[in-house]
C-alpha cells in the first residue's frame, strides 16, 4: 500500500466542530490524532510546514508529543523556490481579492451612514464583524495557509483543514482533502487494510 502523507492545518486541532473527534481539547486532540496516525505503523505520516507547527505551539499551550507518536511528525517547510502555481490560480486570486476589498469597502460606507443613529461601539463591533467575513472567510489569508497547499503540491499529500479557503484552493489544484469531520473515521479506514 502506497504511504499516505498528511498535512493537518491548526484548525483541525483548534476548530472545536473538528478537533471534538479525537479529544476534548486542541492539546489532547493533537496528541491523540498523532497516536492514532502512529497505530497504522508507517503507512500513513504527517507533515506540517515549520510555521504551521509554531501556530500550533502559540494556540495550544504546554504542547507535548507523545513519544511513539514523534516518529509519524515531519515538521518541514516546502520548498518555496522550487515550486510553482499555474497562472490561472493567481488570476482567480487577484480578481477574488478585488471583489473582497470593494465589498469591504461597502460595509465600510454602511457602518459610516449607520453612525447617525447608532452607538460608535455598536458600529464598530458591526463593522469588525462584517469585514472579517468578507474579506477572511474562505480565502487563503496566511502564509500558513499557503504553506499547507505549496506542502501538499510539494509531497502529494493529503490536505487536512477545517478552513474553506485552503480547502477550496487545494481543490483548485487538484489535491487531495479529506472531509474535516471524517478524518478520524478515515485513519480508522486505514486499519482494516
Amino acid at each position: 500500500m502506497e504511504k499516505e502523507r498528511l498535512i493537518p492545518d491548526t484548525s483541525i486541532f483548534t476548530n472545536p466542530d473538528v478537533y471534538h473527534q479525537f479529544g476534548e481539547d486542541p492539546l489532547s486532540a493533537f496528541q491523540n490524532f498523532l497516536l492514532l496516525v502512529a497505530e497504522l505503523e508507517g503507512d500513513v505520516s504527517v507533515y506540517i510546514p515549520t510555521s504551521v507547527y509554531d501556530e500550533l505551539k502559540r494556540m495550544i499551550s504546554q504542547m507535548k508529543i507523545p513519544p511513539k507518536a514523534r516518529s509519524v511528525l515531519k515538521v518541514k517547510s516546502p520548498k518555496k523556490y522550487e515550486l510553482y502555481i499555474p497562472a490561472f490560480l493567481m488570476y482567480e486570486f487577484i480578481d477574488e481579492i478585488r471583489n473582497r476589498i470593494n465589498k469591504g469597502l461597502r460595509i465600510a460606507e454602511e457602518a459610516v451612514k449607520a453612525l447617525t443613529y447608532k452607538k460608535p461601539e455598536e458600529v464598530l463591533k458591526s463593522l469588525r464583524r462584517k469585514y472579517r467575513e468578507v474579506l477572511r472567510e474562505g480565502i487563503v489569508d496566511s502564509k500558513e495557509d499557503l504553506e499547507i497547499i505549496l506542502l501538499a503540491l510539494e509531497l502529494d499529500g493529503v490536505v487536512l483543514s477545517a478552513d474553506r479557503g485552503v480547502l477550496y484552493m487545494a481543490d483548485s489544484l487538484g489535491l487531495r482533502f479529506w472531509e474535516p469531520k471524517e478524518i478520524k473515521e478515515t485513519l480508522e479506514g486505514f486499519k482494516t487494510w
